[in-house]
């Protein structure tokens, strides 16, 4: 991360903790209510250059690269030969190039995994964190204030230019800034005086009323992408359509068998639980059904997480987390329909 905006974001009185800015609660319930703004310090970024980008990453991918549009933007998995997601993707067009949003604290090692595909390719990888700052905008205000700053409304998953670098849109409620660092502190008191500062937590809670999942290191090869709702319209990280990648010849065969026995849940409770948890349910015994995907404070009190448990767990209402006795889930709606 650039040195210059590390001084910016002290100078701005920001603590340093990724977490906070200093208020949780008021935070996240700006996050709930109006609006935030985020400096996205755990999301790392891939700079996917050369002739051969587009189909080496369409060739790896659980989604089509190969007819993205200019201005689209491509969520995708990237699986192990037996199906288990790696990693999520983020995926944009940048000129010439292909730019990677993923976690941060996989991107070294997914960058590693990514080079011993190229092969003869003409594709070359660079961290493109350092000359790159991530600002998440988030909440029911925000897109009122993307149009206030663009001048125009943004359809989901897709980007435009604006002055120092570009945006876009991930959700309903979530918008992505990717810019230079002399433009994002140019632009940072601008946003700021509608938006207020908050830490990754309330990003993290915006992502979970979403709905959408992320893969970090403690739930590398946890789950088929089905397991995280990926082939869901709203959620758009799996398509069946497209040709081989590693993984494709497990991951269509749990499709169109019916073997889809896991499915990713909201849910709430009082705990703190650490990503990648396993979860319990009463007719699964001692054997874990699942594992917690991501969590963060609730604006409510307590803590929201996502969740991969079994579905007839789910339905019988009684899934417990850390064993088959630990605190019990209380499961809430997501925005859109499983299956």
């Amino acid at each position: 991360m650039s040195q210059s905006w590390k001084n910016f974001m002290l100078s701005q009185n920001h603590s340093g903790d990724a977490e906070h800015c200093g208020s949780p609660a008021d935070e996240l319930a700006a996050a709930r209510d109006s609006a935030v703004l985020v400096d996205l310090a755990d999301q790392g970024l891939i700079r996917v250059s050369g002739s051969d980008a587009v189909p080496f990453l369409h060739n790896l991918l659980t989604n089509d690269v190969q007819n993205m549009a200019d201005d689209d933007v491509r969520f995708a998995g990237f699986c192990t030969p037996k199906g288990r997601l790696l990693a999520t993707f983020y995926v944009w067009r940048n000129a010439e190039d292909l730019l990677i949003q993923l976690s941060a604290d996989i991107q070294p090692a997914m960058m590693k995994k990514l080079s011993m595909y190229i092969l003869r390719s003409k594709v070359t990888l660079a961290d493109a964190r350092e000359e790159t700052v991530l600002l998440g905008l988030g909440g029911p205000a925000a897109p009122t204030q993307v149009a206030a700053l663009t001048g125009r409304a943004i359809e989901p998953r897709h980007v435009v230019a604006i002055d120092g670098g570009l945006l876009w849109r991930a959700d309903d409620q979530r918008y992505v800034l990717v810019l230079s660092p002399q433009a994002a502190i140019q632009l940072w008191p601008k946003l700021a005086a509608a938006a207020r500062p908050a830490g990754l937590a309330a990003w993290r809670w915006l992502e979970i009323a979403a709905g959408q999942p992320r893969v970090v290191g403690a739930t590398q090869e946890a789950f088929v992408p089905q397991m995280l709702n990926m082939e869901i319209p709203v959620v758009g990280g799996l398509i069946f359509t497209k040709g081989c990648y590693p993984g494709q010849e497990i991951v269509a065969r749990t499709q169109y068998l019916g073997k889809i026995k896991r499915r990713m849940f909201r849910g709430a409770m009082h705990d703190a639980i650490p990503v990648g948890t396993d979860v319990f349910t009463p007719e699964a015994g001692d054997q874990h059904c699942g594992a917690v995907v991501t969590g963060a404070p609730s604006p409510n009190g307590g803590h929201e997480y996502l969740v991969v448990v079994q579905i007839s767990g789910a339905e019988a209402g009684e899934i417990h987390v850390g064993s088959p006795s630990g605190p019990r889930l209380r499961l809430l709606s997501l925005p859109y329909t499983l299956d």
